[in-house]
């Protein structure tokens, strides 16, 4: 059944390995998450864009590995051997340059982490030699860690992406919605998960069933 004005749901993300769709843009990075035992010097940095499924793979990740997932951002004032007794995901990494507490935090964390024989995992929108930290002994640390690149999404990975978009946010659009939309938008995750947003709103706003009409009607005002 289509969902109508009346049904304003929550929007639940599924995280579970079932709900990650493989393609060729991110199955390499897919690859390294499931074969994380093998990892070179037991650590990771796994990158991609706003929405490429980051939080995602590291949920995967962490449930595979029994790792704590935590904020690179909340490490600042931190009692860093504690967080050092598991394998550890470290969002966002890339957001501590610039910011000399947080940095030494990482540096620290990611010296005792690998002592202790834990994996560590970062996420980042881009590579470590792009983030600007200032403290060297991090950056050539980070540097020196493999990367996992997921790419912009293919066809086949956007359809999938707009599909669980909408799933998410527990909505079933007609049959033709979606083929549509990937014919249309922009080959980006950031554009899918904003257009999922529009057309929910509006159909919610309008009392309206999501189809390839109203689909259309707000692609062609789409900002």
């Amino acid at each position: 059944m289509i969902r109508q004005l009346s049904f304003d749901l929550p929007v639940r993300t599924a995280l579970g390995r079932e709900d990650f769709f493989v393609s060729p843009a991110n199955a390499f990075p897919v690859a390294m998450i499931e074969n994380w035992q093998n990892w070179p010097a037991r650590k990771l940095v796994l990158t991609g864009p706003e929405g490429s499924g980051k939080t995602h793979l590291a949920h995967v990740w962490a449930a595979r590995s029994g790792a704590q997932i935590i904020s690179a951002q909340s490490l600042a004032g931190s009692d860093i051997p504690s967080l050092c007794t598991t394998a550890i995901a470290i969002e966002d990494a890339d957001h501590i340059a610039g910011h000399p507490e947080a940095e030494e935090a990482l540096f620290h964390l990611h010296n005792l982490a690998l002592a202790e024989g834990h994996p560590l995992l970062f996420t980042s929108t881009k590579a470590p030699n792009a983030w600007g930290i200032t403290l060297p002994d991090l950056s050539s640390r980070m540097e020196g860690t493999p990367v996992a690149a997921l790419e912009q999404p293919d066809d086949t990975l956007l359809a999938a992406v707009i599909m669980k978009l909408f799933a998410d946010r527990q909505i079933v659009p007609t049959a033709e919605t979606i083929p549509y939309l990937v014919s249309r938008i922009d080959r980006s995750f950031a554009t899918a998960r904003a257009m999922v947003a529009q057309i929910d709103q509006t159909a919610l706003d309008q009392g309206r069933a999501i189809n390839r009409k109203l689909a259309s009607e707000i692609l062609a005002n789409f900002a």
